[in-house]
């Protein structure tokens, strides 16, 4: 018999969500790129009005010590909010807060330097429109030095693929389009801007990526250097952890105090050998030594991997937050009146201001 669904309270809001006009919100975190803004911006304008959708374009001022602020000032329209933060933070910290004043169903974040070209937007929204949820830009033929930061960035975007699953060539690339949703309760800290991918795709967001232009930097100076190498690397091992074992500590924290006791038992053995066997004194080996201090090491990571399932606990129960996330929950009626549960479609976004 076929199947007849009843109708739900929330669905015709959730139906309006859907349908309604989509606005766009451009978020450009930059620092100190004054001269840059006077070409940038124009340019912005020109490639979003010619979508005829909904913008705003948000600049979030990252403590410039230049005219940032001004230029934008002088540049004012409406679709044209200013974000000044009070120091410098970095392009992390920048971006989040682009991210949680904007009102936009899509983001679009870019960098301010006029090394991403404006015209790239249309070509992220078309991808988007065909059922992906994060669009990142790959700088095929990128302006930049070859040793200093093509060829690190190189090694890193594909160590980072390595590890994460997630294989995209260019991590680094600020220019990407994502919406809304594939972002809830994503928090970022340190640099970890580069891996919003990795983000969206463990929260079941379609990642993809698609070549875009890159210019040369005409005014100003970078601000990558090699010093970010290893923080990449840091924030990397962060992520991962965070991913694989934030609701269960107790599995790293054990296997490192299990290895512990491994070797202390690996070497109370051949102290014993060389004692009974080989007629060694014990003061004579560093055997006895290593015990005790891997028997000590051992007992202190299980300790600390009881503490931290301690503290998960109070973090998420303090806070009544789920350890899941849901897509869809609603209730199904067949033709026989028999109820169904299924998913209820989420429709809820990331806090606006």
């Amino acid at each position: 018999m076929e199947r007849q669904r009843v109708a739900l309270p929330w669905e015709d809001e959730y139906k309006s969500f859907l349908m309604r006009p989509e606005l766009i919100s451009v978020i450009l975190p930059v620092f100190n790129e004054a001269d840059n803004l006077k070409e940038l911006l124009p340019a912005l304008f020109r490639s979003l009005e010619a979508l005829g959708l909904s913008y705003e374009v948000i600049v979030v001022d990252d403590g410039s010590t230049d005219q940032t602020g001004e230029i934008v000032r002088q540049l004012a329209r409406p679709q044209l909010r200013l974000i000044q933060l009070r120091r410098n933070s970095g392009q992390t910290a920048a971006l989040m807060a682009g991210i949680r004043f904007s009102k936009g169903d899509i983001l679009i974040s870019m960098d301010g330097d006029l090394q991403n070209d404006p015209a790239d937007i249309p070509r992220l929204l078309a991808k988007l429109d065909e059922g992906y949820d994060l669009v990142s830009g790959w700088r095929q033929r990128r302006k930049d030095a070859a040793l200093r930061r093509k060829f690190p960035s190189t090694l890193a975007n594909r160590l980072i693929s390595a590890v994460s699953g997630i294989y995209l060539h260019d991590y680094g690339c600020t220019l990407k389009a994502y919406r809304r949703q594939a972002l809830q309760g994503v928090q970022l800290y340190g640099e970890m801007h580069r891996f919003i991918p990795i983000y969206a795709y463990w929260n079941g967001a379609r990642v993809t990526e698609i070549p875009v232009r890159h210019h040369a930097r005409r005014h100003g100076v970078s601000h990558y250097n090699l010093q970010r190498i290893p923080k990449v690397l840091f924030d990397l091992l962060v992520v991962v952890f965070l991913h694989r074992f934030a609701q269960r500590p107790m599995y790293v924290f054990g296997g490192v105090g299990l290895i512990n006791f491994g070797i202390g038992v690996i070497a109370a053995g051949a102290a014993l050998y060389y004692k009974f066997f080989r007629h060694e004194s014990f003061i004579k080996t560093p055997l006895p030594l290593l015990f005790v201090m891997a028997f000590i090491t051992g007992v202190m990571c299980f300790l600390m991997g009881l503490l931290a399932e301690l503290l998960v606990r109070t973090y998420y129960e303090s806070q009544n937050k789920a350890t899941y996330m849901i897509s869809y929950a609603g209730v199904e009626q067949d033709g026989e009146g028999l109820s169904r549960e299924s998913e209820r479609p989420a429709a809820q976004a990331l806090p606006r201001s």
